[in-house]
């Protein structure tokens, strides 16, 4: 089994909008082989920092199945228009893979 996650640093006052961009997307994830469930997760916030942290958390059943959909048309169709809304980052999202260990 793999985790791939994206933490993201949305400004505040762009949560909403964050969120709904994600609550509408059409992703296709689950026309994917090996894919088995998304969560979109809100973290604190930073008041220091200006922003509230959230996470996409995928589970593939292998590695090679979440780079198959890196790698295919429908995640190029489900990132198309990221750069058109209103969203404000700080930065860009951070990537982390995790391949769980089993029997622990």
């Amino acid at each position: 089994m793999y985790i791939a996650m994206n933490r993201f640093k949305v400004q505040n006052g762009s949560e909403a909008d964050f969120e709904a961009v994600w609550k509408n997307r059409d992703s296709s994830l689950a026309e994917m082989k090996g894919f088995r469930e998304f969560h979109l997760l809100r973290g604190p916030v930073n008041e220091t920092e200006g922003c509230t942290l959230f996470a996409s958390h995928t589970v593939w059943a292998s590695q090679d199945d979440f780079v198959a959909w890196t790698k295919s048309e429908n995640f190029r169709a489900a990132h198309r228009n990221v750069g058109t809304t209103k969203v404000h980052y700080l930065g860009h999202p951070q990537f982390e893979g995790f391949s769980v260990v089993e029997g622990a």
